[in-house]
């Protein structure tokens, strides 16, 4: 299909999801959450989270040396140096599990080995700094240090599990990738200084463009109060450097870049979207399965209840920061403290949408093996925190 017809029917799809008043439509509560859903997402998501994180995607995949990439992230690169990058990669980014998307495929399709990769993955929306911070303001001391501190491990263990258990297929990538001849604008004669600043500048308005609200913490609040002259500030720099420092043929290859994960991820998250608001519903409401078999499921601190509580969680699609009031919901309605900690450490990394877009990148039988580690992992963890606390 020509690429105007594509972008023509991409565009279409948003524009109806993003304007269409689902709410005054008579059809089943279940469906209007479906479609409600997906309103929220294309007003929410697309526009200030994914397309940012498309162009990343995008530069990564052109201006980023695939040496570079293997140097710090390759399957042999040294474990502390790249599993170190990795884990504290969502302090910066503070990204949901949509948006981590184009990143990972980023630095997975350049080069990074399936365990580096897959700790950025986890890494990215888990361990966001404000919702750490909130989780422990909000739910309780215990659960948002516990948060923390489970995160980072997780990504570490899951990226080294990942490494481990398929050794012999990174190898085999790692040797393809050493006889390709890389054409990155590094060894056009860019600069690595103009390449970090390029890509900080492009960061910082992914994060400042959706900074959120919080009036407790004074210095957040005075941030979020000039977020947009700071984003402005910022695309006005990066639109100096595209002009001063890329050839238009450089800036084609890139939108060309850009559009293809677009055409990847954006239908694999618009159907998975809509399948988790129709099972789910959003956050505060109720889709096919009724909100109290969940409260009543997750009362007690059992091996059940850690595993549905992880289970849920990774089905369920969380915008940034969602997850807490929905568990101070809960937790008001007699959750268990181990359950909703199963539920934050798999909830914010995993989603149906999140795990059909990873299928695509990996393949089926890695994307398996992340999401029952990510489930396994939380729901002994939850256990464990529940048998203390």
């Amino acid at each position: 299909m020509n690429q105007k017809y594509k972008f023509l029917i991409i565009f279409g799809v948003f524009t109806f999801f993003y304007f269409i008043p689902f709410n005054n439509l008579a059809v089943p509560q279940p469906m209007v959450e479906s479609l409600l859903m997906a309103q929220e997402y294309a007003r929410e998501h697309v526009l200030l989270c994914l397309i940012p994180a498309f162009f990343i995607a995008g530069a990564i995949a052109n201006f980023i040396s695939q040496e570079n990439v293997i140097k710090y992230f390759g399957a042999k690169t040294n474990k502390f140096i790249s599993y170190s990058i990795a884990s504290i990669s969502g302090t910066i980014l503070a990204v949901c599990s949509c948006t981590v998307l184009p990143l990972f495929a980023g630095i997975y399709k350049r080069g990074a080995g399936i365990g580096p990769a897959t700790a950025f993955l986890y890494s990215g929306p888990a361990i966001n700094i404000l919702a750490i911070i909130l989780t422990a303001r909000v739910l309780g001391f215990e659960l948002g240090i516990a948060r923390a501190i489970g995160a980072i491990i997780f990504s570490i263990i899951i990226g080294l599990l990942m490494h481990f258990i398929f050794y012999k297929d990174e190898q085999k990538i790692q040797t393809r990738q050493a006889s390709v001849a890389d054409t990155s604008s590094e060894k056009e004669g860019r600069t690595l200084k103009k390449i970090i600043f390029y890509f900080a500048t492009m960061i910082g308005i992914l994060v400042f463009a959706n900074w959120g609200q919080d009036d407790s913490i004074e210095i957040w609040q005075m941030i979020y109060n000039f977020k947009w002259l700071i984003t402005g500030i910022l695309l006005v720099i990066l639109i100096w450097m595209l002009i001063k420092w890329f050839s238009k043929e450089e800036l084609i290859h890139w939108t060309n870049s850009s559009w293809d994960f677009a055409l990847q991820i954006l239908p694999l998250l618009l159907g998975g979207v809509l399948v988790a608001g129709l099972l789910l519903g959003r956050p505060g409401s109720e889709g096919l399965i009724p909100k109290i078999w969940i409260e009543n499921l997750v009362g007690g601190n059992s091996l059940w209840s850690n595993l549905f509580a992880s289970v849920v969680g990774a089905l369920m699609y969380f915008a940034t920061l969602t997850e807490i009031p929905i568990l101070q919901g809960l937790l008001g309605a007699g959750m268990n403290k181990g359950p909703a900690l199963a539920l934050l450490l798999a909830g914010p990394a995993l989603s149906l949408p999140n795990m059909l877009v990873i299928r695509s990148i990996i393949g089926t039988k890695k994307t398996i093996v992340f999401i029952v580690l990510v489930i396994t992992m939380a729901t002994f963890s939850g256990m464990l925190f529940g048998y203390f606390f």
